[in-house]
């Protein structure tokens, strides 16, 4: 099932069915000596595959490919700084669109990755798997020797980024896996994810109206859960920034300017949510954050390439996202 993470342009609904995201992913990890990883609690209720190939922490080998255009990819790009990996894991941006092939590199030079040599992510895919039958995915983390795509499982990329890369992390690098809320944090992320994350795509991507009404009343049942939550606390899990922030807030970053109007979730705009909009601008003042919302970018994703939701391709000029700079009271 094609999605924003996914390679294909155009077809994102099946008439009459409720969305189903594919969840298969290349099973890889990297861990800190290339043996059993550190920890196995992703917070999203999928369990790590068993035996998976695991590949050693090693700086300067891999290369995180990730579009500022998709939610999944942004994630690793924030929590590669929050952690101060940028001089361990290079990155390699490709631009906000793609056809019905790959993600590609139109905002080098030349359309080329200037580290891989690649005009698209797909070639690193098949470099390993010649005949890979599934999407080609961002975020995705690839072997800069041999060109090969190593794992584009997001939901461990960014957990394994903390547990197993830790020897790299800067002095000052938050506890984003925190142990005394850590069972907590876990039913907090499976229910952002669920409801959440993957929730305004099942209102985007519904092939009926009954599918549609059903992920609709999911999405702000949750939303509401969440502004109640954020009523009495900075952040998700307390006064410290964690996972589940981060993993919450490249949805908010994309809901008025996206969700609202092209996937219909239009109850409410965020700015219309006193907690949610002040929990949002508190991240979004944060470097890691802000510095990686690229908000043209995440129009151009999925005004153009979703044509069967937006035929004409039209990208709208608002809203204003001026706001997201307001001091946060």
């Amino acid at each position: 099932m094609a999605d924003d993470a996914h390679a294909t342009t155009g077809s994102y609904v099946k008439a009459g069915s409720a969305f189903d995201r594919d969840m298969n992913y290349i099973p890889d990890r990297i861990t800190r000596d290339g043996g059993a990883p550190a920890d196995d609690r992703a917070g999203t209720g999928k369990p790590p595959v068993a035996d998976a190939p695991t590949w050693p922490v090693e700086p300067g080998r891999y290369r995180l490919v990730a579009a500022k255009a998709c939610p999944w990819a942004t994630r690793a790009l924030i929590v590669r700084d929050l952690l101060g990996l940028q001089d361990v894991i290079s990155v390699g941006l490709p631009g906000p669109t793609h056809d019905a092939r790959s993600w590609t590199f139109d905002l080098d030079p030349g359309g080329v990755d200037p580290v891989l040599g690649i005009e698209r992510l797909q070639q690193a895919y098949f470099a390993r798997y010649p005949d890979y039958p599934r999407g080609i995915t961002v975020p995705a983390m690839v072997e800069v020797a041999s060109g090969q795509v190593v794992t584009n499982d997001f939901p461990w990329i960014t957990h394994d980024l903390f547990f197993e890369w830790r020897e790299h992390h800067s002095p000052d690098a938050p506890d984003l896996w925190p142990a005394a809320v850590r069972d907590e944090m876990e039913d907090v992320m499976e229910r952002v994810f669920t409801e959440v994350n993957n929730g305004v795509y099942r209102c985007g991507f519904a092939g009926s109206q009954e599918a549609y009404d059903a992920a609709y009343d999911r999405l702000w049942s949750t939303m509401d859960w969440l502004e109640h939550r954020l009523s009495d606390r900075r952040y998700l899990m307390g006064d410290a920034i964690t996972e589940a922030d981060v993993r919450l807030f490249t949805t908010l970053a994309r809901f008025d300017a996206v969700y609202h109007g092209h996937f219909k979730c239009n109850r409410n705009q965020l700015t219309e949510m006193p907690h949610l909009w002040r929990y949002a601008r508190d991240l979004y003042a944060h470097p890691a954050f802000g510095g990686n919302t690229d908000f043209e970018q995440i129009k151009q994703h999925y005004y153009v390439v979703q044509t069967d939701i937006n035929p004409t391709q039209i990208v709208p000029k608002g809203p204003d996202t001026s706001v997201w700079l307001e001091p946060v009271t």
